[in-house]
């Protein structure tokens, strides 16, 4: 296996910044920069579509998306974002009179509150509110105590994009399976950085764009329907794609899959899938357990070297895996956020906190790095930025 620090080639941006913003918009790798030119230049120099081979990338993405999330390449369909998938589930679910859905809307983001609350003013689904409390996510004790025998939904994200915190989504399956409640995930803030496995879990649908921790490019992401409720969810969208027999354009025969693919409606973001083919690629030959390692050794480390400086970090270590928050008493938000940005580091801010989210490339001299700019911000004039490429091992 090549060691982690041999693929920061592959990521251009560490040449010139400490990239830790992997949950917000994340640098994609050259070879998938190289995968949506070769698409395109494929497209430019032969000009007519070949179908079958355009079908075959599709296909491979699917499977590869699949073994990610653990289920099956026909319980995937491509979505254009995380707010489109999340908003087929909500639009599509047969819902019937009287039904409501839990949410923790105080600490989700807006993807994962605004279909629930349409639905509640439309008078379709009433929406009731789970308080997180201090923990910053939606926590299994939480849940029951919001959940009634009227609940058809529990929608919850797989971790806090404000906070970092990691959500129980074993125990809350374990919850839904007892009081018959579907179980719909927000999935962008831990697919590609931790393990994700949809069966055991109880996972019934899963929404995530490929932007983020897959290291993608923005305009495709994928969803996973689990076979057993692809049927009860109508796809909002229909088009000549949604059907069996969808390929014969001269018979008019409506009967819509009954599996993931309804949901892709018409033709697909070929060029965009090919990009996020290749950085699935990439994720599954690294393996997803070595970057979860890798990366929340990275933040342990940060958290160590933040707290010795008087640093409050955040959340929890119980909560805390691949992404960390901190600020300090003597510094104010913007301040600390400037000038880790002069230093050459990309962070953000979140509710008032720095977000740190690193990835597979990133280093642990990295986080001495960001210590230090840190350290330099409480001692006097604010570090230089360096733009030099630092390649250190792990």
């Amino acid at each position: 296996m090549k060691p982690l620090h041999s693929y920061r080639d592959e990521f251009p941006v560490s040449r010139t910044h400490i990239f830790l913003n992997h949950a917000g918009v994340a640098p994609t790798s050259t070879r998938t920069v190289e995968a949506v030119h070769g698409f395109m230049d494929m497209l430019a120099k032969v000009g007519r579509p070949s179908f079958d081979d355009w079908e075959s990338l599709a296909d491979e993405c699917r499977e590869r998306f699949a073994r990610l999330v653990g289920c099956e390449w026909d319980e995937v369909a491509f979505v254009r974002n995380t707010s489109h998938g999340l908003s087929l589930f909500a639009a599509g679910l047969d819902w019937q009179p009287g039904d409501r859905v839990a949410v923790g809307a105080s600490v989700e983001y807006p993807s994962n509150v605004y279909p629930w609350i349409d639905l509640d003013r439309r008078g379709i689904a009433a929406m009731d509110v789970i308080q997180a409390g201090e923990s910053g996510t939606v926590t299994v004790e939480a849940a029951a105590r919001v959940l009634t025998s009227d609940t058809r939904v529990l929608a919850v994200s797989s971790a806090q994009y404000a906070s970092g915190a990691v959500t129980d989504l074993t125990g809350l399956g374990a919850l839904c399976r007892e009081r018959g409640v579907l179980l719909c995930v927000d999935g962008i803030q831990t697919v590609g950085a931790l393990p994700t496995d949809v069966k055991a879990s109880g996972v019934h649908f899963l929404s995530a764009d490929s932007h983020k921790w897959m290291l993608g490019i923005m305009g495709i992401g994928a969803v996973f329907v689990d076979r057993s409720v692809v049927t009860r969810i109508r796809p909002p969208l229909v088009g000549w794609r949604s059907t069996t027999d969808n390929f014969n354009f001269d018979r008019v025969h409506f009967e819509l899959l009954d599996n993931a693919g309804r949901y892709e409606e018409g033709s697909l973001a070929y060029p965009l899938i090919a990009g996020f083919s290749a950085i699935l690629a990439l994720l599954e030959e690294v393996g997803i357990d070595t970057i979860a390692a890798h990366v929340c050794s990275l933040i342990a480390d940060l958290a160590d070297r933040l707290e010795a400086l008087g640093c409050e970090v955040a959340p929890e270590p119980a909560l805390r895996r691949h992404i960390l928050t901190f600020r300090h008493p003597d510094l104010g938000d913007e301040e600390l956020l400037d000038g880790l940005t002069e230093a050459g580091a990309v962070v953000s801010l979140r509710r008032g906190r720095v977000r740190i989210s690193p990835h597979l490339y990133n280093t642990h001299e990295e986080m001495e790095r960001l210590a230090d700019a840190v350290a330099a911000l409480l001692s006097g004039p604010r570090p230089v930025m360096r733009r030099e490429n630092v390649d250190t091992k792990q």
